[in-house]
């Protein structure tokens, strides 16, 4: 199984757009940050998570020709807004792509981008071909992999964090509810977000992730969804002996 990061940069992106900040105008392609995706690969499985904003740029950047399935983290616009890039994808293999996530973030979905799911042909254009489908908190299998859902804290809400095999992929998350604590534990690799230093209302500041880190006890972390206040380089020398930046483009065999 392999993941893949497509983006690895909080709502806005980094460079972030009218922003003279030293990490805003680096060189360092690490500090370069589409909005935050990643996709998993197993077997000739392509397993999205999120369609960012970026996504047709991201899958440009990585040759993907293939999307099999969807998982979406929440509704939040840089985890959606890509939506409608997926009727590429429909039109030249003729397939439906099963989108999955809980309840609030598909209604949320099918109502704010109606056109794709209101039955209604429409006028010049074509609507990507989708299938949503709720999931609930037991495991189900998607292209050979195990995927277990999990409860996270996002301010007031409760979105989706996946624990895929023995990897899990948790993004936008301000607090880990007591029982999702056992479905994060004996990973070899957690993905989570890290947004700055500053403590945040919705989003783990990098304190708060080092912390769930040292309570989840992961063989590996790497953080994502980060903003234009870490510099890469400087940031990643200083985390601790297991615990990395992410940065898009980077590969992980799990």
């Amino acid at each position: 199984m392999k993941l893949i990061f497509l983006g690895t940069g909080t709502s806005t992106g980094v460079p972030t757009v009218c922003c003279p900040c030293d990490v805003c105008r680096s060189d360092d392609p690490r500090n370069k940050r589409l909005r935050a995706s990643v996709m998993v690969q197993n077997n000739g499985f392509n397993l999205l998570i999120d369609t960012s904003t970026d996504l047709r740029q991201q899958c440009l950047n990585h040759s993907i020709d293939r999307i099999h399935a969807v998982l979406y983290t929440h509704h939040h616009a840089d985890h959606v807004h890509g939506i409608d890039e997926l009727r590429v994808f429909n039109f030249f293999h003729k397939t439906v792509i099963p989108c999955y996530g809980n309840a609030m973030t598909l209604e949320a979905i099918q109502r704010n981008f109606n056109y794709i799911f209101n039955g209604h042909k429409p006028m010049g254009g074509g609507i990507p071909q989708l299938d949503p489908i709720v999931i609930e908190s037991s495991p189900f299998e998607l292209g050979g992999l195990n995927v277990l859902p999990v409860d996270i804290t996002h301010g007031n809400m409760t979105i989706l964090g996946y624990r895929i095999n023995d990897l899990a992929y948790v993004t936008d998350c301000s607090g880990i509810p007591e029982e999702s604590v056992e479905k994060l534990k004996g990973l070899d690799v957690l993905v989570l977000n890290a947004l700055g230093f500053e403590p945040h209302p919705t989003h783990f500041c990098l304190d708060d992730a080092l912390n769930a880190i040292d309570m989840l006890k992961p063989k590996r972390a790497i953080l994502t969804h980060i903003n234009h206040k870490f510099d890469h380089e400087s940031v990643n020398k200083e985390l601790p002996e297991n615990v990395e930046l992410a940065y898009d483009r980077m590969e992980v065999e799990a």
